[in-house]
Parts: structure tokens; C-alpha cells; sequence
């Protein structure tokens, strides 16, 4: 199987990327932190004047049409930047669960809106109860016990909560009570909330390689500028093999999510666990990078003067996010001894 990015993939990124070095600057990032943060609105638009939330929409409602693939540089680079609103969410999350249930007339009417950015949707998940919220919320798409519903984001009560990264504004609505439009319920329902499940690990974890390889970073460049005994600390073998290691486990996790990315659609056995592996793995290789970056730095790793902690707090954010560790790891362990079909001639999709 061909994990080659287009050109045009790359593009995309890239402009992503010039676009993030602006909205997501380390300044505006502790503007936020510090709870000064008035660009919320600017960066919402900003996304939307690039076409990103219409990434995943069909183009008879405004989007680009195109693939999960598409979308997992875009995500990596989001993570990379620690982008504050929850792009991913809106564009890779709730568009692709709208567009297959655009046979039901709400769905349908709220798609257009959705991939423009004027409509600001949050989706709910009993594996993520705690929701990343954009600004000026809108509407609330739940996987609840009767089924997938759609409702105004003021008609669910959702009390806000603590994060350990300061830019994330979280909400938990209350699955249990919340009423709306039931857009699918049964098996189809059923269908939409794992494919949901599924895309919200392996796109986290996708942020997860963005954070990683920006913390790599930060931690490599100080070690080329910090002088001890005469000499840079980077220079030293022990600091060196850290940073190797990171880079290793970093790109260990790569193809694992490139892999998991092309097989969202499904709701098999083997889709979830290639879900749930990109999930483990690369948000291990961000908690590696996080403890590395920190004893590279020294003590001023833990400081509020540094950049660092922009990064490893949403490191540590994202770990929790679409599935704790534990889940995915159960999930794994389970498919594995019960459901999959192991051996060489499974490892690989067939070409061909």
C-alpha cells in the first residue's frame, strides 16, 4: 500500500502551516494561557477563509470532497501548532458523520453552514465526555443510548471543566438527558458513533505527531544553544541518545496512524485496532518527547518562561482524549486474542 502524499496534500499542509505560524505564535499562545486571549473569533475565520472546514464535505455542499487521507497532515499540523480550536472535531469528526446521514433533512440543511465555519459544532462520545468546544458554539452532535442526536448547543446542559492545558475550553454535556433531532438510531447509529470513535483517535493521534516532532524540536534546539563545561549539552552522547530516542519512537507511530487513516470507513475488527494502535502509539511518542523535552531543559523545562509547556500540556490533553490509554489498550489486547486474524498474510492490505 502506497503512503506517498500528493503534492496537493503537502500544499495544503504547508499553507496550514504559514497560516498557524501566525494565528498559533508563541505569544498569542500565552496570551491565552494567561487568560487574555481575544483572537478566538480572527482564528475561526481564518480556518474557514482557507477551506478547511469543507476538507471532508461533499462539493454539492460547498466542500472539497475529499478523503481522510486528506485530512491527517492537516491535523498533524494542528497538533504541531497547538492550534486552540477544535478544527479537527468540526472538519474530520462531524462533517463525515453529516455528509452519511445527509439523507435526513436536518443533517442536510445544516452541512452547507458547517463546512463554511458558520455553523460551530461540538461532537459527544461516551469515550469523550469531556468536549473541546469552537467559539460561539452552536450545535451539539451526541452519540447518545437512543441514538445520534443534533441539537442547539443552548437546549443541553454542559457545565464547563478544568483542563490541565489552559487552551482548550471544555464542556460536558449530559448524554444521558439530552434531547434534539435523532438523525439515526439502531445499527446505523451504531455505525456513525464507532466510525466517529475511530476518527477521533486516529486524529488525535495525528496531533499527537505534530506535538511530538515540535517538542523534538524545542528540546534539539536548545541543546545546540546551551553551553556547559566549555562545550553544548547536545553534543554530549547521553542528552544525544535521549533525543534519539524520541525521534525513533516518532517515527515508529507515523505510518502506524498513515496506516489507520485509510481504513476510517469501516467499522471492523481490524479498523479498530488499527485505530486504537495509532492512538497508543503516538500519543506515547508524545509523553516521551514531553519527559524528554523537560530533562533536556533542565529544571527551566517546568517554567512558565518557556515555550515547552504549550506542548506538553496538550500532549497530555490529547492523551485522555477519544479514549484513554487503558481503552485503547483493552480494545487492542481484546481484538487481538479474540477477533483478528493474525499471521504475515494479514499484516498488509492486499494489493492489487
Amino acid at each position: 500500500m502506497d503512503f506517498t502524499f500528493t503534492e496537493e496534500q503537502r500544499m495544503m499542509a504547508a499553507a496550514f502551516r504559514e497560516l498557524t505560524a501566525d494565528l498559533c505564535a508563541p505569544q498569542v499562545l500565552r496570551a491565552l494561557f494567561d487568560g487574555h486571549d481575544t483572537r478566538a473569533e480572527e482564528r475561526w475565520q481564518r480556518l474557514a477563509q482557507l477551506g478547511l472546514f469543507g476538507v471532508r464535505a461533499p462539493a454539492a455542499s460547498g466542500g472539497l470532497g475529499l478523503e481522510d487521507a486528506d485530512f491527517v497532515l492537516l491535523a498533524e499540523e494542528a497538533g504541531r501548532a497547538a492550534l486552540p480550536e477544535p478544527l479537527t472535531e468540526q472538519a474530520a469528526l462531524a462533517v463525515p458523520a453529516l455528509a452519511e446521514l445527509a439523507d435526513v433533512a436536518a443533517a442536510a440543511a445544516l452541512l452547507p453552514s458547517l463546512a463554511s465555519g458558520e455553523a460551530r459544532v461540538a461532537v459527544a462520545h461516551p469515550q469523550n465526555p469531556l468536549v473541546s468546544v469552537p467559539p460561539g458554539l452552536s450545535h451539539w452532535l451526541l452519540c447518545t443510548p437512543q441514538g445520534i442526536v443534533l441539537t442547539p448547543a443552548d437546549a443541553v446542559t454542559a457545565p464547563q471543566r478544568a483542563s490541565v492545558d489552559a487552551g482548550r475550553r471544555l464542556l460536558e454535556p449530559d448524554l444521558a438527558t439530552a434531547t434534539g433531532i435523532t438523525l439515526a438510531s439502531g445499527a446505523r447509529a451504531a455505525g456513525i458513533a464507532a466510525r466517529i470513535l475511530n476518527r477521533g483517535s486516529v486524529f488525535s493521534a495525528a496531533q499527537c505527531l505534530g506535538l511530538t516532532e515540535r517538542m523534538l524540536t524545542l528540546a534539539a534546539d536548545y541543546a545546540r544553544e546551551r553551553v556547559q563545561f566549555g562545550k553544548p549539552i547536545g553534543s554530549y552522547q547521553a542528552v544525544k541518545h535521549h533525543l534519539a530516542s524520541v525521534a525513533v519512537k516518532l517515527e515508529f507511530a507515523r505510518p502506524v496512524v498513515y496506516a489507520a487513516v485509510t481504513r476510517l470507513e469501516g467499522i471492523d475488527a481490524r479498523t479498530e485496532a488499527c485505530a486504537s494502535h495509532a492512538k497508543l502509539a503516538a500519543a506515547d511518542a508524545a509523553e516521551l518527547a514531553a519527559r524528554t523535552a523537560i530533562q533536556v531543559h533542565g529544571a527551566m523545562g517546568y517554567s512558565w518562561e518557556l515555550d515547552l509547556h504549550f506542548f506538553m500540556k496538550r500532549a497530555w490533553a490529547l492523551a485522555g482524549a477519544w479514549g484513554e490509554r487503558g481503552f485503547h489498550a483493552r480494545r487492542l489486547q481484546a481484538l487481538v486474542c479474540s477477533k483478528l486474524a493474525l499471521g504475515p498474510d494479514q499484516t498488509f492490505a492486499a494489493s492489487g
